[in-house]
């Protein structure tokens, strides 16, 4: 067999630049569902896989080795669980993107998931456009859950949002326009959304989320949006 194609990306490349293509890797241990990814991704022009990996442990070492934009995850591998690989990812490579992509609609797996830096869940069952587009959407820092999951999303949210916040007093601060930037996160909107309706760039809205991230030591938007919740930082939406 010949030499993989797949070169080695340098960890301090750049992520996202104009007319790059996002770079993929996925973690299946099934054989032959990663090479119908590879036909459906492939078909994709702004997107690549850059490398596969058969076990969590595998997943953390690919992800180490190429420095990918996007990683398709599956919950459940030999070695460590892909919650486990999850984990070490977004410690290794936390500007990496996370999508849970498996067989499993168990809420636990869900919850796991996003407390675990996940950017979206993703059923396998998806049509294979969906799953390209949800690539692109991770890729631009948005969050994906299957609809028929997101109410059990969130009344895991109502119950945290019920519970005494810990050490509420004694939180990182954050400036006025970062718990602006929260609270429309935390209601679901874009980056797009929030740059409009606060009237400040895209790109400024990008970098006021990566800060209340450091600074919450949090791993996503979802993450985010449970802070926000339980210290009342958003009012419910009727």
């Amino acid at each position: 067999m010949s030499a993989s194609p797949y070169e080695p990306g340098s960890l301090a490349s750049t992520h996202g630049e104009a007319g790059e293509r996002i770079r993929i890797v996925i973690a299946d241990d099934h054989d032959l569902y990663r090479r119908g990814m590879q036909a459906v991704i492939g078909l994709e022009p702004d997107l690549e896989i850059v490398a596969e990996a058969a076990s969590g442990v595998e997943a953390v070492e690919k992800v180490f080795e190429f420095d990918p934009d996007v990683v398709l995850l599956d919950v459940r591998m030999p070695g460590n669980s892909g919650i486990e690989a999850c984990t070490a990812i977004k410690e290794k490579a936390p500007r990496t993107k996370i999508l849970i992509l498996t067989a499993s609609d168990d809420e636990s797996d869900l919850f796991s998931a996003i407390k675990a830096g996940a950017s979206g869940y993703l059923l396998k069952d998806l049509p294979t456009e969906q799953i390209a587009q949800s690539v692109r959407m991770a890729h631009a820092g948005q969050s994906m859950i299957p609809p028929h999951m997101a109410s059990q999303l969130i009344a895991e949210f109502s119950r945290m949002s019920n519970e005494p916040p810990k050490d509420a007093t004694n939180g990182p601060r954050l400036t006025d326009r970062e718990l602006e930037v929260l609270s429309l996160v935390a209601k679901g909107k874009a980056n797009k959304e929030i740059a409009t309706q606060l009237f400040i760039s895209e790109n400024t809205v990008k970098n006021h989320v990566r800060n209340i991230l450091e600074k919450l030591q949090l791993h996503s938007r979802v993450e985010a949006a449970l802070y926000a919740m339980r210290r009342n930082l958003i009012e419910p939406e009727a």
